[in-house]
């Protein structure tokens, strides 16, 4: 599964929710502002132009576009690491501010059901649409999988 399929999968309204949590200053201490800025094709990147181009971004993503995708998934991601270092650690994942080493084995923290496991865990926690995005990220990128996940809800 691809990133954006990730992301139609989870759908429109999951996506908005997810634009409005990149942190303009997170991209700017990961020095990802000008990249987003330049795949989004904004004059100018804030909060604001970033939720009003939100249904533009959609529609580049129902056209496949890898490079936003990816651009988009890092933007959220590196907004959301406190999420990110707690789902990692309760999965048992070797990690430094949330970031992994490609390299590690973290397939085998990943056993049959963690997605559900760290959804039930967190999702009343953080963000429902970031969890559940990350959750099928982190699946796609090291399972290479081709399901997305829906949780059970309890």
């Amino acid at each position: 599964m691809t990133l954006p399929e990730v992301f139609q999968a989870l759908g429109e309204d999951a996506f908005r929710q997810q634009v409005r949590s990149i942190s303009i200053g997170r991209l700017r201490s990961y020095q990802l502002l000008d990249r987003l800025k330049t795949r989004c094709h904004l004059a100018k990147l804030n909060t604001e132009t970033l939720r009003k181009a939100a249904p533009r971004l959609w529609a580049r993503l129902a056209e496949r576009d890898l490079d936003l995708a990816a651009d988009l998934a890092q933007a959220i991601l590196v907004s959301n690491l406190e999420m990110i270092g707690a789902v990692l650690d309760f999965l048992g994942v070797a990690h430094t501010d949330g970031f992994f080493d490609k390299d590690d084995s973290v397939q085998a923290q990943l056993t049959d059901g963690w997605q559900q496991r760290a959804w039930d865990k967190f999702h009343k926690i953080y963000p429902e649409p970031v969890l559940l995005f990350y959750l099928n990220h982190l699946a796609c990128e090291v399972l290479k999988g081709d399901e997305v996940f829906s949780p059970a809800h309890d």
